[in-house]
């Protein structure tokens, strides 16, 4: 991952945790902190999100013929806690979410992957007006087109790129794949050593595993519509 793509990872982790927040007030035990009390994570009840996502780990964990024990070895995940969130006993803290999600292998998205918020399979958005916007250098910044990204399968982010700009390069994991419309300018993409230009109107499709850049080739700026896939942090 490019140091850009990591800045704005870090940003993204940031959004998650305002549905995460510690519970000082409940322990199953003394010696596990990994108690945590959800708010507002796509209005659903602690009861359906513990269910949701000790069923989740539960099938990846099988699906890797790993026992209970295993997990906690390779995660550093206490084994109390792993068997508590899959009896849905409890959530467990974003910290263990993460560590749980690198020892099987896959993005800490994937453990929400099967948390569909009811009422909210068609979602209308505005503009805010104090966009989430990231600069990945001085010449060029990602604006999220939505919120609730964690709840998302696509990351539709506004590319702007001012003249003579360049981001830094990007490299998604395995099985991503990215979808880009210019907007307005002039653009060139670094694909795995081979470039492609594109004016307004032009699209392009591509793995997003494979290492790329864009640079701005034109007077104006530019300003590009990407969607990835999946949801990669």
């Amino acid at each position: 991952m490019n140091a850009g793509g990591c800045a704005m990872n870090k940003n993204i982790l940031k959004k998650i945790e305002k549905y995460i927040l510690p519970d000082t007030d409940k322990r199953f035990d003394n010696s596990s902190k990994e108690v945590v009390h959800l708010q507002h994570l796509s209005n659903l009840s602690q009861e359906r999100i513990r269910m949701y996502i000790g069923k989740k780990v539960r099938t990846l964990r099988k699906g890797l013929n790993l026992s209970l024990v295993e997990l906690s070895q390779k995660s550093g995940v206490q084994l109390a806690t792993l068997s508590r969130m899959e009896h849905h006993k409890m959530v467990g803290t974003l910290q263990s979410h993460l560590k749980i999600a690198k020892a099987m292998g896959v993005e800490v998205t994937e453990l929400y992957s099967d948390i569909v918020p009811e009422g909210k399979m068609v979602t209308v958005g505005r503009k805010p007006v104090e966009p989430d916007m990231y600069m990945d250098s001085h010449k060029s910044s990602y604006e999220l087109l939505t919120n609730q990204v964690m709840d998302k399968k696509l990351m539709p982010i506004l590319l702007k790129i001012e003249p003579g700009g360049k981001t830094t390069r990007e490299q998604q994991r395995a099985g991503s794949e990215k979808f880009i419309f210019v907007i307005d300018g002039k653009i060139e993409v670094g694909i795995s050593g081979k470039t492609y230009q594109l004016s307004k109107g032009n699209t392009l499709y591509f793995k997003a595993s494979l290492p790329h850049h864009f640079t701005n080739i034109g007077k104006l700026t530019a300003r590009v519509l990407s969607v990835l896939t999946p949801v990669t942090l």
